[in-house]
């Protein structure tokens, strides 16, 4: 990536579980939407006994968490979550998913808190009809609380893990 005019922003992808049979294939995949070759360190997970873990941080265009929250979106035994930092004309975006839920998309402020915009606040209340039990309904499914909900215990697992830094080269 060419520093002159280059916007750059940074991110975490956070294989939370994953059978050992995919570890193979999701490190691939990373490698093809980063460009470049990636080493993961994989460690048990003790919360899905079996399954393994890691996190590889990363450095590359805006846009680069989308394209790899799309790699991993179609194996339904991966858990994962993809943060990528706000950047200059760009918001902060996370991407959850697990098995039972599939993929959810928030925006993030710079100090990680999600974000709902006008439109989809605008949008909950008109589909609520105002119903107080309605709203707070909606406003959770777009702040994400399920996938938080199912993914906290096995954020936890991974405390001490070591991060890998990898920066995109073009």
């Amino acid at each position: 990536m060419s520093a002159v005019g280059s916007r750059v922003t940074r991110g975490v992808v956070f294989v939370h579980s994953t059978p050992a049979a995919l570890c193979q294939h999701i490190g691939w995949a990373l490698e093809h939407v980063l460009g470049s070759a990636v080493r993961l360190e994989w460690a048990k997970q003790p919360v899905a006994p079996g399954e393994l873990r890691t996190e590889l941080s990363w450095m590359g265009e805006p846009g680069t968490g989308a394209k790899l929250a799309s790699a991993l979106r179609d194996w339904q035994r991966v858990r994962f979550e993809i943060t990528e930092e706000p950047s200059p004309g760009c918001d902060g975006s996370r991407w959850s998913h697990t098995p039972s839920l599939g993929i959810h998309h928030t925006w993030t402020a710079a100090n990680g808190d999600a974000v709902i915009n006008e439109d989809r606040l605008r949008s909950a209340l008109a589909v609520t009809g105002g119903d107080p039990d309605a709203i707070r309904v909606e406003i959770a499914e777009l702040l994400g609380t399920a996938w938080d909900n199912e993914l906290e215990p096995f954020r936890y697992a991974g405390d001490g893990a070591t991060v890998r830094w990898l920066h995109r080269v073009s």
